[in-house]
C-alpha cells in the first residue's frame, strides 16, 4: 500500500506561539488542532520537510520511533487530511492526466508545447492524423479516457472538423483551437453528445454578428493572410496552458469548462471568456407546410374582368415591405411582375388616360411561351335586369300616363 503524503501544493507551517497550520494550494491558511499528536510525528507520517532529516533514520537518531499505525490519534488526524484533500496516497511523479490518452494533431507551434505539458501531467501522449479519427473512435471502446486535441495556427477549412464532431458519440473527448487573424479561439471541450461541438460554435457566432454574410464568406474562402501572422512563442505557450486547464478539468470531472468559449489576443496576450451553449436539433420543416408553387400559365383569370386589380397582402399579416437578411428594407414585388395600380376610392371617376380592363394587355406572368403579343379580348358587358333604350334620354323621364297606348291593327282610331 502506498504511503500517505501531502497533496501537491499543500504545505505545513509552524506558527510561533500558535501551533501548526496548513497552507492550501489556493493560499488559504487553516489551523490544525493536533491534540495529543506531536508535530514531528505528523510531519514524518506525511513526509513533510521541516528543515531537519525525515524518515526512520531521523527517528532513530533522537531515540523516538515513528508512531506508525499503532497511534490511533495520529491515524485519525492523517485520515482527516486525506478526507479534506490535503493528503494523498498516489505515488510520486503522477499527475492529473495519469491513465489518460491525449492524441494531438495540428500545427507544431501549438502541438509541441502542449505535448510537453501533457506528458508532465502523466498523460500517454501520441499523434494522430485526420484519416485515423474513425479508427480511433472504434478502438476507444467507450472508456472515456481518450481525448483528441486539434490545434490550428489559422482558420478552419470548410468541413475539416465535421468528422471530429462525431467523436463524443463514441466516448472520445474532443478539444480544438484555431486562429483567425489576431484572435485565437479556444472552443470548449466536448466529451458527450450534449456538449458543444465546432458546428455549434459556428452557428452561435453567425447568430451573434450582423456581418454573418461576410463571416461565412471568410470561412468559405480562407483568404491569404498578411505577413507576420501567426502565433508567437508567448501566445503559443499561453494557448497550451489554457488547453491544459480544460484537459485537467475534464480528467477531474469538472463540467463547468464545457460551456465557455475563450478568445486569446495573439499580440496583446489577453484572454476573454464567453458562455456558449449547444444548438439543439431542429425537426425538418414539414413538406405540407411549404408553399406550393403555382404554374403561371395555369393561373385562372379573375372572375370579374371589369373589377380593378387588388393587391394581395402577405400571409403573415405584415406590411408589403419585407426586410432582407442584410437588414435593409426593400419593396416586395407582386407575383405577376407588373406594377399594381393604386386603388381608387368608390365614386371617383377613372382618369381619362386610364385604359379600361378590356383594353389592357394580358399580364406578363401568364404570357404564353411564344414572343408574339397576346390580342386583347374585350370583356363581356355586365348583365343587367333592366332593358335600356338605344337612344340617349336627356331630361326628366316621362310619366306612365303621358305615354300613348300602342295602336291595334285593323281598328281606326276614334
Amino acid at each position: 500500500m502506498n504511503s500517505v503524503r501531502l497533496a501537491p501544493g499543500v504545505a505545513l507551517v509552524t506558527v510561533p506561539g500558535r501551533g501548526l497550520a496548513v497552507r492550501t494550494p489556493g493560499g488559504e491558511f487553516l489551523k490544525v488542532a493536533t491534540g495529543e499528536v506531536r508535530e514531528t510525528d505528523l510531519r514524518r507520517r506525511l513526509h513533510a520537510p521541516d528543515g531537519t532529516p525525515d524518515g526512520p533514520a531521523a527517528a532513530s537518531a533522537d531515540g523516538d520511533g515513528p508512531s506508525g499505525g499503532t497511534d490511533r490519534a495520529l491515524d485519525a488526524l492523517v485520515a482527516a487530511f486525506e478526507g479534506a484533500g490535503y493528503a494523498t496516497r498516489e505515488p510520486l511523479g503522477t499527475g492529473m492526466l495519469t491513465g489518460y490518452q491525449v492524441l494531438l494533431l495540428g500545427d507544431p507551434v501549438l502541438v509541441d508545447p502542449l505535448m510537453r505539458c501533457a506528458r508532465d501531467e502523466g498523460a500517454e501522449v501520441g499523434t494522430i492524423t485526420p484519416d485515423r479519427l474513425p479508427r480511433t473512435a472504434r478502438r476507444s471502446g467507450g472508456s472515456g479516457r481518450t481525448v483528441v486535441v486539434w490545434c490550428l495556427d489559422g482558420p478552419v477549412p470548410p468541413g475539416l472538423w465535421d468528422e471530429a464532431d462525431r467523436l463524443p458519440g463514441h466516448s472520445v473527448a474532443w478539444l480544438r483551437c484555431h486562429r483567425e487573424g489576431d484572435t485565437a479561439w479556444l472552443e470548449p471541450l466536448a466529451a458527450t453528445t450534449d456538449d458543444v461541438t465546432s458546428a455549434h460554435v459556428r452557428l452561435r457566432r453567425l447568430a451573434a454578428t450582423a456581418a454573418h454574410h461576410e463571416l461565412g464568406a471568410y470561412w468559405a474562402s480562407l483568404s491569404a493572410e498578411g505577413p507576420g501572422s501567426g502565433h508567437s512563442t508567448a501566445s503559443a505557450a499561453l494557448t497550451a496552458g489554457l488547453l491544459m486547464e480544460d484537459l485537467v478539468a475534464w480528467a477531474s470531472g469538472d463540467r463547468s469548462a464545457r460551456r465557455r468559449l475563450r478568445r486569446v489576443r495573439v499580440r496583446g496576450l489577453t484572454v476573454s471568456r464567453h458562455p456558449v451553449l449547444p444548438v439543439p436539433e431542429v425537426a425538418p420543416y414539414p413538406a405540407s407546410a411549404l408553399p406550393v408553387p403555382t404554374d403561371p400559365a395555369s393561373a385562372e383569370p379573375p372572375r370579374n374582368a371589369a373589377a380593378p386589380a387588388m393587391p394581395t397582402a402577405p400571409e403573415s399579416g405584415t406590411s408589403g415591405s419585407v426586410p432582407p437578411e442584410s437588414g435593409t428594407a426593400r419593396s416586395f414585388p407582386p407575383e405577376s411582375g407588373t406594377a399594381v395600380l393604386p386603388l381608387r376610392e368608390s365614386g371617383t371617376p377613372a382618369p381619362a388616360s386610364a385604359a379600361s380592363e378590356s383594353d389592357r394587355p394580358a399580364p406578363a406572368s401568364i404570357a404564353p411561351e411564344s414572343d408574339r403579343p397576346v390580342p386583347a379580348v374585350p370583356a363581356p358587358a355586365p348583365a343587367s335586369t333592366t332593358p335600356t333604350s338605344a337612344s340617349t334620354v336627356t331630361g326628366p323621364p316621362r310619366s306612365r300616363t303621358a305615354v300613348p297606348p300602342p295602336r291595334t291593327a285593323g281598328r281606326a282610331p276614334r
